[in-house]
């Protein structure tokens, strides 16, 4: 899972400790509830994606026997989580060369199963559409944030025009304020709920079509390797020398490619069941919660033009 950012809501807290002495009760109020919920979403998003993680790896045939992921489930203390050195980032940094460039040579080789050959064209198409969306989505996050920014500052101007005097104009000030700050947090809510429910989910599974993709790439590596063992086996047989080597290197590398044909191939279905159930939960989730906020948006239009034009 990502590591949760809190740079943002950081920002917010510096600015709000050095404005204190400048701002009204009411806006320094409405700036700490502002925090308070931005730092609530982060947290629920958070453990949301950390128990999706979890819960693979509980369910994983080979991981969940892990003695690391027993010892992470069952440590009652505070975890210390050492990151990368530099050396250690160089090794991938050179492995992601080598590994790009040995992708680009196997990428060449027809797979000898029609269902891999089809799952390697779907991935691909898969991945960059979900990149493209995730892209998008976030900019569309950012829309909503920056609308809300917006309905903050129009709301604020408005409320400091309604308390420069007790005019009827003033009054309007006033309730179209109330209206601007009501709308802004349904709209910073709308913000959170997309960033919750579709933009964590493009993320997450533009990470598993990865991992797919990678899991499709070690099972052609291994299907290059045991194409070359029969080769080799073919030239020894043929010079007969070196033929019980070149016999126990073929026999290896049949193994390893037929375990992870078959690990790789029950991997992809579950991965297709997964996502399409996934996708389902969040998307019809993601559908009701904007329609109560729609609700919401137009319940306050109503209620601000009854009560405007009841006084005027």
């Amino acid at each position: 899972p990502p590591r949760p950012d809190f740079d943002a809501s950081r920002e917010k807290l510096q600015k709000l400790g050095e404005g204190e002495g400048s701002m009204t009760k009411e806006e320094f109020t409405k700036m700490k509830q502002e925090l308070e919920a931005e730092y609530l979403a982060i947290f629920k998003k958070t453990v949301a994606m950390h128990e999706v993680f979890l819960c693979r790896v509980a369910a994983h045939p080979v991981l969940r026997k892990d003695l690391n992921f027993h010892v992470f489930l069952e440590y009652n203390q505070d975890l210390s989580v050492r990151g990368k050195n530099k050396k250690e980032k160089l090794e991938d940094f050179f492995k992601n060369v080598v590994k790009s460039a040995d992708g680009v040579l196997v990428a060449g080789v027809k797979d000898v199963d029609d269902f891999f050959e089809h799952e390697k064209t779907f991935l691909l198409e898969y991945h960059n559409r979900v990149r493209d969306a995730s892209a998008k989505c976030d900019r569309m996050i950012r829309s909503h944030k920056n609308a809300a920014d917006d309905m903050n500052r129009i709301a604020s101007s408005l409320y400091t025009l309604g308390t420069q005097d007790s005019m009827d104009l003033c009054k309007f000030f006033l309730k179209v304020s109330e209206l601007f700050d009501k709308t802004r947090k349904i709209e910073a809510r709308v913000a959170a709920d997309e960033d919750l429910k579709l933009a964590d989910l493009l993320k997450y599974y533009l990470r598993e079509s990865q991992a797919a993709k990678d899991l499709l790439y070690r099972r052609s590596r291994a299907l290059v390797d045991y194409e070359n063992a029969n080769k080799a086996l073919d030239k020894a047989r043929a010079k007969n020398r070196d033929v019980l080597q070149a016999e126990t290197s073929q026999q290896l590398c049949c193994h390893k490619f037929e375990k992870i044909s078959e690990s790789a191939k029950q991997e992809l279905i579950d991965f297709k069941t997964r996502r399409v159930a996934a996708f389902r939960k969040n998307l019809v989730e993601l559908a009701e919660l904007e329609l109560k906020h729609a609700k919401g948006n137009l319940q306050l239009l109503q209620s601000c033009v009854g009560v405007l034009n009841s006084n005027t």
